[in-house]
């Protein structure tokens, strides 16, 4: 046997245990490979250090990379704290152009790569500023009773206040509610009906756009007995061009039957007589 063990270098076979089951010690395959890596590097008499032995990029090349980052925010006019930072593929080719190199150059290709790599290495991504799509839309109350003068006649439905609005909007009269630009709309309404009257007598509501009545859109709803209440409340849905109008109709058999609202009281909020609300419904093609 020689006097000193071979130099074996070949890592073992994953089939090679460790610790040898019949000793408890370290395997004679794995000592020897530990053995010839321990000559290797010198036996313990060099300065070699954890850090030397380790993979990863050159410190020199971890250096250019941030100097070349640096250059790069140099130019764009930001600095990596900042959250907005965005940069588009024009603009990175004027930040290396402002260090010596254009696009034309055989290194450009390697240079805005270590950009991004050092980008990358500095955990730096533009902010995330969602998009609230551009809808159109309106919510609008009235907070007066509104009666019929004359039964069997047709009344359009006013409204005195609103509360969000963008692209719907009252009108003059304030029956209308117009929308900006094409689009199908959801139109959502609720009223609140009662009667002073002891017999049952009908409220009739229907849709109306530019003044016209549209078909199959009318409800009757009965009221039954003195100070009877009901909420009428359903929707429709129109294809509307930018500057058409949306009326809500109604009608009654018997004047003693009001829309009617009802002002605040103990935990209550104060009850409109009528509220609407519209909706442009994004994702279907217009």
């Amino acid at each position: 046997m020689p006097s000193s063990p071979l130099n074996i270098t070949q890592i073992p076979a994953l089939r090679v245990p460790i610790i040898d089951p019949r000793t408890g010690l370290i395997s004679r395959e794995w000592y020897l490979f530990f053995f010839s890596l321990f000559n290797l590097t010198g036996s313990g008499s060099n300065a070699i250090s954890l850090a030397d032995v380790q993979v990863g990029q050159p410190e020199s090349q971890l250096e250019t990379q941030q100097v070349l980052v640096d250059a790069a925010f140099q130019a764009l006019g930001v600095t990596p704290s900042e959250s907005g930072w965005e940069a588009s593929q024009g603009s990175i080719e004027n930040a290396l152009q402002g260090f010596g190199v254009s696009p034309t150059d055989s290194e450009w290709i390697a240079q805005q790569l270590s950009v991004f790599n050092g980008l990358d290495a500095l955990a730096i991504a533009p902010a995330y500023t969602p998009q609230v799509p551009d809808m159109r839309y309106g919510v609008f109350s009235d907070t007066t009773t509104q009666t019929a003068a004359a039964i069997n006649t047709a009344y359009a439905v006013t409204f005195n206040t609103t509360d969000l609005s963008n692209g719907v909007y009252i009108g003059t009269p304030t029956s209308r509610v117009y929308v900006d630009r094409l689009g199908i709309y959801n139109f959502q309404f609720s009223a609140q009906l009662d009667q002073a009257a002891s017999a049952a007598h009908d409220v009739y509501i229907w849709a109306d756009i530019n003044g016209t009545t549209q078909p199959n859109t009318g409800t009757k709803v009965t009221l039954v007995g003195n100070n009877a209440a009901s909420v009428a409340a359903w929707n429709f849905v129109f294809r509307l061009n930018a500057g058409d109008y949306f009326r809500l109709m109604w009608s009654t058999n018997n004047t003693a039957c009001q829309i009617t609202a009802a002002a605040a009281a103990a935990l209550v909020p104060a009850i409109p007589s009528v509220i609407l609300t519209v909706t442009d419904n994004i994702g279907i093609t217009r």
